[in-house]
């Protein structure tokens, strides 16, 4: 290959920066129907909402709890925030997360995750990796957007604060939307990956409308604490879902260990208890405390008992 056209192939190329195997899965990522579809689709779908809203004589209705995660936002009620964000919300918070419940098939062929662990790649890489390319492929759905939310603005009746809060509540809901369903992928089963992708997201969506509704109810409106406490459930379910696909790979469970899984499925089920026992305790401010220490447990949980550095093997008896 001559000189230059190397040059310009390296040019084109993902930076190494990003890791091998988010690499591996962007590439794969781009050419899949999974991304192409939904992408042509919703624009397709923007333009038409865009024409049911220039039809409409009010866009948006006005709330006081226009904060992050707050998803009425996306629902036809009191709390409507237009058609185009119903079909945002449909294809960046469902339809596209949705593709990660195949993304940990290859590595739990027989012998494939053993071999992967053999190289300078981690549990935490590997997982990391494809939670990366899923969620950057629904960032840059999301992304290209943008053009139509100009327009809305141009037209005006559109509260820009609000729009930026929806659009930061699609990235966060995505995140955790791609997190679950990488987790969920990490069983064999199709039946257990979708029982497994319900009780993440049913756990997330009590622990959200209790972190939330408890704010609410203090403060009257969306303000700091309502906004903080969903970045904490965005935390802690992230950390879950990745624990749940991490403790998947894992090469020896030890007889005295509990099973890894176990322990993460256990910890999505406790999730909303603990935070319905925060949340009245710290009169509705500081439910995500309790979300931010299960997500701390879910990234501390998958670990095996190492001997300090300084201790020697044992000899080999032969």
């Amino acid at each position: 290959m001559p000189e230059s056209a190397e040059t310009l192939f390296k040019s084109r190329d993902l930076p190494e920066r990003l890791g091998p195997m988010t690499v591996k899965e962007l590439r794969q990522g781009l050419r899949r129907g999974i991304f192409i579809y939904p992408f042509i689709g919703i624009h397709l779908l923007a333009i038409v909402a865009m024409a049911a809203e220039f039809q409409m004589k009010e866009v948006e209705t006005f709330t006081e709890y226009a904060g992050l995660l707050n998803l009425r936002l996306f629902l036809p009620g009191e709390m409507f925030s237009g058609v185009f964000w119903v079909v945002a919300g449909a294809v960046c918070l469902l339809l596209m997360p949705l593709g990660g419940l195949a993304l940990m098939g290859q590595e739990l062929e027989d012998g494939n995750h053993e071999l992967l662990l053999m190289t300078p790649l981690s549990r935490w890489k590997v997982v990391r990796g494809k939670f990366l390319a899923l969620w950057g492929l629904c960032l840059l759905t999301a992304s290209s957007l943008l053009p139509y939310l100009i327009v809305r603005y141009l037209i005006g009746g559109i509260d820009v604060w609000r729009n930026v809060i929806m659009a930061l509540t699609v990235v966060l809901f995505s995140a955790m939307m791609s997190a679950g369903a990488i987790g969920a992928s990490s069983f064999k089963k199709i039946s257990l990956r979708i029982i497994i992708l319900l009780l993440f997201t049913g756990s997330m969506l009590v622990s959200l409308y209790i972190v939330e509704i408890g704010a609410a109810l203090v403060t009257k409106r969306a303000g700091w604490v309502f906004n903080l406490n969903g970045l904490s459930v965005a935390f802690c379910y992230v950390m879950l879902g990745l624990a749940l696909a991490r403790s998947r790979i894992r090469l020896v469970v030890h007889h005295y260990e509990l099973k890894p899984s176990w322990m993460i499925l256990g910890a999505l089920l406790l999730t909303p208890f603990v935070v319905l026992m925060a949340t009245p305790m710290t009169v509705g401010h500081a439910g995500g405390v309790a979300l931010i220490g299960m997500g701390l447990v879910g990234w501390f949980a998958d670990r095996s008992p190492k001997a300090p550095k300084g201790v020697e093997a044992p000899l080999a008896s032969i």
